[in-house]
């Protein structure tokens, strides 16, 4: 029997994954800002907006939220001719490619066992983020292909057809993801009626078919004055125990003359209704409706090519989260995601390399902090203000080379910093023991780690171990030691940098994507084929 062979996407450079250093992140205490007064009880105050490329973040991220995040909602660049001025050599759409593989792959492991991802792309690689991303998170847990109708007037100037939708992929991390409902509207409610004045109220008919084929489904129905009613082609819904179960309570009746089965789906039995696939203007608002949201709240004049409305991103949030749960944005443009997770109750995680990090998004959440912004979501939620978040900026790279080409560690790292960077290096948390110098960070209760720019003697090693307990380990990570490493079995010594100098990509700030950068590639590159 031949082997099912695997759809795999493949690409220029598809392997050559960048090596991350685990930057740590600094707060800027000027720029964070919470509310002068508590709202309600519920105000959040440790969401966070960090500042730096946004792949740098992610991994900075990755320790402390490592399955930790509810919802990601991402906007990522969409690859188009139009921003790319050699886009048609192929060479853009495999740097595209990279640049979104390593950012998923962060992105999946932030994500908790039953949270989601939610991305906005359009039709340029929509298809290709796709299979991308059935490898990434599986192909079980795609879970929508959601069509935004993004823009409700005619473009006459289009080539060929005028856009009108982008599409919103959404894949779950695990089989414990619940979506939730979203709220009826008188609406939602007009197909329901009681013309049999049912005590359980207003119903609408339903389906009694079975979708699948099953032949324990397939039995005849004797109606209570001896009709005979032939299954379905696929059986009935239920096995025939339930089948008469349901006809006792009465779900289920005999119509015309006992000729047909009808099933009885009750009003108040409904919890919510069920998200469709396509997402109307109307409904979910537009790209002109979103760009009106961000004037506003910001007087800037730079305006965004593709801002998402509130009403979009509450959507999402109302379908994907729960009140409290953390939702995070790492292509956070204009901060649409913030503001709306912050209006909803949710905890945010937004980063942003552009300076309109600092031009806009940080005056838009200001004004919903202090509750003037009352638009978008605002008055639909009741929104008064309250609140804060905190501003966060990425370290530089732990070492630098000096002026001989020699790595060493960079000065700009005073002992704290230095310390909780060797942390995340090292796979420990950091957390200093404010009685105990040398605990400066845990990797399990026992397990401790100290680091320190002195030279580490056999006097001071030894000073150390009379204080640890008989089943406590410690890692000491110094710039130099003249130490026995043999007396001491419980404690391990590592030379700063030597040690972690393999470990990453030391000195590389910026990971972005700039094609326009890009000079033209001299031969024809490869073609990019799917197995």
């Amino acid at each position: 029997m031949a082997q099912k062979q695997k759809l795999e996407l493949t690409w220029i450079g598809k392997d050559e994954q960048p090596k991350l250093e685990p930057r740590i992140l600094l707060e800027d205490l000027e720029l964070s800002y919470h509310a002068k007064e508590r709202v309600t009880e519920n105000d959040i105050f440790d969401n966070r907006l960090i500042f730096g490329d946004n792949l740098l973040a992610l991994k900075a991220l990755e320790q402390e939220f490592a399955g930790r995040i509810k919802c990601i909602f991402i906007d990522p660049p969409y690859n188009t001719g139009n921003a790319f001025e050699h886009y048609d050599d192929g060479l853009e759409h495999s740097i595209w490619l990279n640049m979104m593989k390593s950012r998923l792959e962060i992105l999946k492991n932030l994500l908790s066992d039953d949270g989601s991802i939610w991305i906005a792309i359009d039709d340029t690689e929509l298809h290709y983020l796709k299979v991308m991303c059935d490898e990434i998170f599986g192909r079980s847990n795609f879970l929508a292909n959601i069509i935004w109708q993004h823009s409700v007037q005619s473009k006459n100037d289009a080539k060929f057809f005028s856009l009108h939708h982008n599409s919103i992929l959404v894949y779950r991390k695990s089989e414990k993801f619940v979506l939730n409902r979203l709220p009826r509207t008188e609406e939602h409610n007009t197909a329901y009626r009681n013309p049999d004045n049912d005590p359980k109220g207003p119903w609408r008919s339903g389906d009694v078919r079975s979708p699948n084929y099953r032949e324990n489904l397939r039995y005849k129905v004797i109606t209570p004055n001896g009709n005979v009613i032939e299954p379905p082609e696929n059986g009935w819904r239920w096995n025939e125990e339930t089948f008469w179960k349901k006809v006792d309570s009465g779900e289920i009746i005999f119509v015309e003359n006992e000729t047909r089965v009808l099933r009885k789906i009750y009003l108040s039995e409904q919890k919510g209704r069920v998200p469709e696939t396509i997402w109307f203007g109307n409904e979910v608002g537009t790209t002109r409706e979103a760009t009106n949201e961000v004037a506003r709240v910001v007087s800037n004049e730079e305006k965004f090519a593709t801002p998402k409305p509130e009403r979009l991103i509450q959507r999402i949030i109302e379908l994907a989260t729960n009140v409290g749960d953390w939702v995070l944005d790492s292509f956070a443009g204009s901060g649409t995601t913030g503001a709306v997770a912050h209006k909803m109750g949710r905890r945010w995680i937004m980063i942003e390399l552009g300076e309109h990090c600092h031009t806009h998004i940080i005056p838009r959440m200001k004004k919903v902090i202090d509750g003037t912004d009352q638009g978008g979501i605002s008055k639909a939620v009741n929104w008064q203000g309250g609140g804060g978040f905190r501003y966060y900026k990425l370290a530089p790279s732990l070492l630098k080379k000096d002026k001989f080409g020699n790595w060493i560690i960079n000065p700009e790292y005073n002992a704290e910093m230095l310390a909780e960077a060797m942390c995340k290096h090292e796979g420990f948390t950091y957390n200093p023991d404010p009685e105990v110098f040398w605990k400066q960070g845990q990797s399990t209760e026992n397990d401790f780690i100290y680091t320190t720019t002195q030279l580490v003697t056999q006097q001071m090693v030894e000073g150390i171990v009379e204080q640890m307990k008989e089943n406590e380990t410690l890692l000491i990570c110094c710039k130099a030691f003249n130490v026995n490493i043999d007396d001491f079995p419980q404690v391990t010594i590592k030379k700063i940098p030597q040690a972690i100098l393999n470990k990453c990509e030391f000195g590389r700030d910026d990971y972005s994507l700039k094609i326009n950068e890009l000079p033209m590639k001299e031969k024809e590159p490869e073609q990019l084929e799917l197995f």
